[in-house]
């Protein structure tokens, strides 16, 4: 026989050959800048990660706002907040835009700061001075009071929650130029200057009577201004019956440290309000935070509640689609998914981890597409039975417990292989960062080998790699077959659908943000 190293098969010789190294030091595929930069900013938290820590995080995002052309800078920050939910990354993508085009900047400043938090993030991030200023400058200036200005009293209120910078120093900065009595009168009191009481918004002189007086009905204003009041049983009911949904979910165990969900009625009224699918959409629930407030339970939270949160993370996946043909997921449990989705941030870490995210896209999957098979996966693919019929929560914990142990990002495709299997979609849900089989060569990633020789036994079947961590590369390059989308919300689904139906090619990610009107 002839040598096989020199005379290897010609479909095997003509897979690209790895193109980089990824943070586990093994052979991989780098993104265009622009994917790459669209991978990051709809995954990056700026948090400490199991591979790299937050300034390489912050480096490399401002390397690729650099590179890539101004608009679809400007298109990423307003795609990563409106579809993403992210918070911080859109602010340091608008902080970069400034510099480079401060009229695309003003075009989209208000559809990435959509609100008071928002804003003070932008203002920190331009005064860290770690993306080329210090300072405002005229037209962020003008912007941020701009957008005090036209802001409405609940907003500024809402805004007025929070330090490093507190809204006082953000309104003491740019002084915004109020339109009227009332609005100068508001200022005022949020910088602490003297102001005439009966100008202030109502709500806000129903907050200064309460907390002197402690008594009457509980003030609509932002929950955390009554954090500091000495406040009975009643009135903490008072201030859950006022909540918003983002606001209940955030606070159940604070309602349950003051007795609000001993009371019957306000129990039943919450686990009402948590499991309402119109406040849900309203809310822009995000499928990980519904995890990350059951995970946050107290042991002592009414069962009532917790088959609340069950219901409403039920809604909030409606979108999932249901796929054709025999369909695959895969969700890396290996080590390095142990990490918290937004790194860790002191004082401020979730307990959401990546390998929970993982068990979440897959459970979410298999609600929808009872017949899929799910391969957790590290060296080697750990068989698990999931019950489709079970809660996603429930199954998602399932498949997280089954952490640990190296990263095999070839090991499902690999376990496909060897059970004759021939599915028509395989969904990979994982970090990339796989380095099981340290292999060089020109034949390209052992998972892509192993992808090649699954589509000898079915020509149309299609790969979508979900990448949930912010490191920038794949272990599957990205071709006709191919699907890299960066991120974990829930418009993931609709593009994991649009491509296994052929309604998108590979590059249609990048594309959805390029799409975006600016």
């Amino acid at each position: 026989m002839a040598n096989k190293s020199v005379f290897a098969s010609l479909k095997g010789r003509l897979l690209p050959a790895a193109s980089a190294k990824n943070l586990a030091g093994a052979p991989a595929y780098t993104y265009s800048d622009a994917h790459a930069l669209a991978q990051l900013a709809m995954t990056g938290t700026f948090g400490q990660t199991f591979y790299q820590d937050p300034m390489q995080e912050l480096s490399r995002t401002l390397e690729l706002a650099q590179k890539v052309d101004p608009s679809f800078l400007a298109k990423a920050a307003v795609y990563t907040r409106a579809e993403g939910h992210m918070k911080d990354m859109p602010a340091v993508l608008l902080a970069v835009l400034s510099g480079r085009d401060p009229i695309l900047f003003q075009r989209v400043f208000g559809r990435v700061v959509d609100n008071g938090k928002m804003l003070r993030t932008f203002v920190q991030v331009m005064r860290s001075g770690q993306t080329g200023r210090k300072s405002l400058g005229s037209a962020p200036k003008r912007m941020v009071a701009n957008w005090l200005t036209g802001a409405s009293d609940r907003a500024l209120l809402q805004a007025n929650v929070g330090n490093d910078p507190s809204l006082a120093d953000v309104i003491r900065m740019v002084h915004p130029k109020p339109a009227s009595k009332a609005r100068e009168a508001l200022f005022a009191w949020i910088i602490g200057k003297p102001c005439d009481v009966a100008l202030l918004p109502e709500n806000v002189q129903d907050f200064l009577r309460f907390k002197k007086t402690g008594r009457g009905r509980v003030p609509d204003v932002p929950f955390q201004m009554l954090t500091q009041l000495e406040l009975s049983t009643k009135q903490w009911a008072g201030i859950a019956e006022n909540a918003s949904w983002q606001m209940t979910r955030m606070n159940l165990n604070t309602f349950l440290r003051h007795g609000v969900l001993a009371l019957p009625k306000m129990r039943r009224m919450i686990a009402d309000r948590l499991r309402d699918p119109d406040l849900i959409a309203k809310a822009r629930v995000f499928p990980y935070q519904l995890m990350t407030a059951y995970q946050a339970l107290s042991a002592e939270m009414p069962e009532e509640i917790r088959e609340a949160l069950h219901d409403a993370m039920e809604l909030s996946v409606q979108n999932v689609p249901k796929l054709r043909g025999q369909v695959v997921v895969a969700p890396d449990v290996s080590g390095s998914m142990s990490g918290a989705v937004t790194g860790f941030r002191k004082g401020a870490t979730t307990a959401t981890r990546f390998v929970d995210v993982a068990g979440l896209v897959s459970a979410a999957v298999l609600r929808r597409n009872p017949s899929a098979t799910v391969l957790p996966f590290e060296v080697k693919v750990r068989e698990t039975r999931l019950e489709p019929r079970d809660t996603i929560l429930t199954n998602a914990a399932r498949l997280a417990d089954q952490w640990g142990g190296g990263t095999n990002c070839a090991a499902p495709l690999q376990w496909l292989l060897k059970k004759g299997r021939a599915p028509d979609l395989v969904i990979i849900v994982s970090d990339n960062q796989s380095w099981a089989h340290n292999q060089y060569g020109n034949a390209g990633t052992v998972m892509m080998q192993a992808w090649e020789k699954l589509k000898q036994r079915n020509p149309q079947a299609k790969l979508v790699c979900i990448d949930i961590a912010p490191y920038g590369t794949t272990q599957a390059k990205e071709r006709a077959d191919v699907l890299n989308i960066g991120g974990f919300s829930d418009t993931v689904f609709d593009q994991i659908a649009a491509f296994a139906g052929g309604e998108m090619g590979p590059d249609h990610w990048v594309g959805q943000i390029e799409a975006i009107d600016v």
